[in-house]
């Protein structure tokens, strides 16, 4: 048996983490504790979570994580967002020059993650760009919102159709997943952590993983804890 702890970004992620991923894993025998938010300050020795990115507070709240159970079974990770990820993260201003590679830019990224905690214990993931382009796997998914906006999820089918992969779909102020499916569905954005996890619940992990490589290659890695620890 192993155990893991995730550290989400924001309240889609935690949710997302605790509904499709947690009973997923415990088919591998990996116990996932609740995903908890991920610092982003300290002040006046109080730990504020999710909605930020700042670098140091989450390195300082993994680092405390790692020291307060540091038994060999249990693993830590990550659900952050590549998309305006903050400028201290380690490896970010060398990772520029791979910036036509998403793909190996975001594995650099990881890599350099998981240099700067040491701990290898420590299972880094960074999203491609953001949660919303797993909702880009199936966009008829958006007919749990409304059915009969077919020309609104037509148009995520069109975006969709134009990449590999909707991990690829980019991270320009007004092209990142979650800006084009609020363009389409303007009440998306007003309960993002709602509605996420139930069109991810709608769409099913197996098509996620089918069509997002990079989420894929993370989950099966976590999937194999119990078997072969934090090897890769």
């Amino acid at each position: 048996m192993a155990r893991l702890y995730l550290f989400a970004e924001g309240q889609t992620e935690q949710t997302f983490a605790d509904i499709l991923i947690k009973p997923q894993l415990a088919r591998h025998d990996v116990f996932m504790n609740r995903p908890r938010l991920i610092a982003h300050a300290r002040k006046k020795g109080q730990v504020h979570r999710g909605g930020g990115r700042n670098y140091a507070p989450m390195k300082n709240d993994i680092l405390r994580s790692l020291k307060e159970d540091s038994n060999s079974d249990v693993f830590f990770t990550t659900m952050i967002d590549l998309y305006a990820i903050h400028p201290d993260f380690p490896g970010l201003a060398e990772s520029e020059r791979m910036r036509q590679d998403p793909i190996r830019r975001v594995e650099f990224l990881e890599e350099r993650f998981a240099e700067d905690i040491g701990d290898r214990r420590f299972i880094p993931y960074i999203q491609l760009h953001e949660y919303e382009a797993y909702l880009f796997s199936d966009p008829t998914c958006f007919e749990y919102l409304d059915a009969g906006r077919t020309k609104e999820i037509e148009a995520l089918r069109a975006i969709a159709s134009q990449y590999q992969t909707p991990e690829l779909i980019n991270d320009g102020q007004q092209t990142a997943p979650s800006k084009r499916i609020i363009a389409q569905f303007p009440d998306y954005g007003k309960a993002k952590s709602i509605f996420g996890p139930l069109l991810a619940e709608q769409i099913g992990l197996h098509v996620i993983r089918n069509k997002c490589s990079h989420f894929d290659k993370w989950l099966s890695r976590l999937e194999s804890l119990n078997e072969k620890g934090v090897s890769s």
